[in-house]
């Protein structure tokens, strides 16, 4: 599913079967919910769950990563004690890392020149 307008506060999208594609970028207090991956080519604000139905390969990826919470397949994190230096406002990729016995998110700034 593909989101050309900018999502404001209150506003929901949720992407049954398969990935989301936000052109415009996302305030606080809007939520977004893909069965797939989440894609932001800007600002990403309020709530972002991916993989909603299980999927545990499902990804976030933002050109501006600055959410009020972020989700895979039920894993997540929120961000009341800020978001980390090296993704805060710059390109980021969420995604589940396998550990010992269970799984966790995984927050890497990505490199896009």
């Amino acid at each position: 599913m593909f989101v050309d307008r900018p999502l404001r506060s209150g506003q929901q999208v949720y992407a049954r079967g398969g990935d989301l594609v936000l052109f415009a970028g996302m305030s606080n207090g809007a939520e977004v919910i893909a069965d797939g991956s989440i894609h932001c080519y800007g600002p990403l604000r309020g709530r972002a769950i991916a993989g909603a139905q299980g999927d545990a390969s499902a990804r976030i990826v933002s050109t501006n990563f600055g959410p009020e919470i972020v989700s895979i397949a039920g894993i997540f994190r929120t961000f009341e004690q800020g978001i980390p230096e090296a993704v805060a406002g710059r390109a980021a990729l969420v995604r589940l890392i396998a550990s010992e016995s269970d799984y966790k998110l995984g927050i890497e700034p990505l490199q896009l020149d």
